[in-house]
């Protein structure tokens, strides 16, 4: 299985909070998955926890190499850039991560790698798989919570991503 390709300061286990979630689907193709994932103006017709979605490239609503957004999730204004985006392609795993933190001071600063990755498996099946790998003081906040708040919020994320993408198939 394909993973993430972290940066020494978001690597797992040397971060304050971390969250991995998984899903394994059929129905759906690499390219309706995609669409629904990297078009910000679908986010909330699937997810509820990503509102005020603002591309600082307002031409249109998909997220592009390097492009600053905005969106509020978790109760934190986030600010974003996309650090990674590989389209899917026949052979190859889709990726898209970002780059996202909220400035402050030492009990408000918080900063996140947030990763998807969507790969063809066989059998007509895909992976869908997101981590975040946060640090600063909110993120040990909600480490300290049970459930995560992250685990069970990004498992909603994906969860809404598959309804979405075979809603998509059908169109």
């Amino acid at each position: 299985m394909k993973s993430i390709n972290w940066s020494t300061d978001y690597l797992p286990g040397h971060t304050d909070n971390f969250v991995s979630n998984e899903v394994i689907t059929d129905g759906v193709t690499l390219a309706a998955v995609w669409k629904n994932l990297v078009d910000t103006s679908k986010w909330t017709t699937y997810y509820d926890n990503a509102t005020n979605i603002i591309l600082d490239d307002q031409t249109n609503t998909e997220l592009k190499f390097a492009e600053h957004f905005r969106f509020d999730t978790f109760g934190f204004p986030i600010d974003a850039q996309v650090m990674e985006l590989v389209e899917p392609t026949d052979g190859e795993t889709a990726r898209l991560a970002w780059h996202g933190w909220q400035n402050g001071d030492a009990d408000t600063q918080f900063d996140v790698y947030h990763a998807f990755l969507i790969e063809k498996l066989t059998d007509g099946r895909i992976r869908l798989l997101t981590q975040e790998s946060q640090v600063g003081q909110p993120a040990k906040d909600l480490a300290n919570q049970t459930p995560n708040p992250m685990l069970n919020g990004h498992q909603s994320w994906l969860d809404g991503l598959v309804k979405a993408a075979k809603r998509t198939m059908t169109e």
